[in-house]
């Protein structure tokens, strides 16, 4: 699967995809990471790529022909197909882990970081999807990008070692996950819950069951509804 991720700051991604599963997963070329600085686009010797709002107002507005422009080259550079072109925005859809699911079925994902005051509005036309994750306001997108990519990429097959990951953990039934524990097993006075010790599967199944549902209810109960 390929991410193509169109930015101002390509290097503010660069340390993190040099860690840990994604690193892996870039070696093992299970993903492929593609950074594209959008001012390579813009206009002139300093590579205008914003200016001042038609109306009046504080701030600068990323240019509908500088963003047409980046798109037409990255699609004719990569040979786009199965893809979803993405706006990375406020005013987008919440994102969440259902959305996660279905953006994995595409071989191609184009994300687009915004800064400054925004967008021009004619951008939303070029875009299949706008995507927002959380009711706050960033300095840009890149941080919801990077949140995407990285939830999307882990369900990529073979990017997490063991698949059961995926199954048993928030969200992938609706429901938080169970409460965990490892060693020791006794500390300052907290113990692991018994069942979980008893090496019965089906009670403990139950048990992590149970526990999902009711810290789901306790802290999230907006997921039940």
């Amino acid at each position: 699967m390929r991410f193509i991720i169109l930015t101002l700051f390509p290097e503010a991604f660069e340390s993190y995809f040099n860690i840990s599963l994604l690193k892996r997963a870039v070696a093992k070329k299970i993903i492929k990471i593609e950074l594209v600085n959008l001012r390579d686009f813009g206009e002139g010797p300093h590579k205008v790529v914003d200016l001042p709002p038609y109306g009046g107002g504080a701030g600068m507005v990323l240019r509908v022909d500088i963003m047409a422009k980046a798109l037409r080259a990255l699609k004719s550079k990569f040979k786009i197909q199965n893809s979803k072109i993405i706006l990375l925005t406020p005013q987008g859809q919440k994102f969440n882990q259902k959305i996660a699911n279905k953006l994995a079925d595409y071989k191609t994902l184009v994300l687009i970081c915004g800064r400054y005051e925004g967008f021009d509005e004619r951008i939303r036309s070029m875009v299949d999807m706008e995507i927002c994750i959380g009711d706050f306001v960033l300095t840009g997108g890149e941080i919801p990008a990077l949140a995407v990519l990285d939830t999307v990429a882990r369900l990529v097959p073979g990017v997490v070692g063991k698949s059961e990951s995926l199954v048993q953990e928030s969200f992938s039934d609706g429901l938080l996950e169970y409460p965990q524990y490892t060693r020791p097993e006794n500390f300052k006075g907290k113990k692991v819950p018994k069942v979980l010790l008893s090496g019965n599967h089906a009670k403990i199944a139950a048990w992590r069951a149970k526990e999902a549902l009711k810290r789901t209810k306790k802290r999230r109960p907006d997921l039940l509804k």
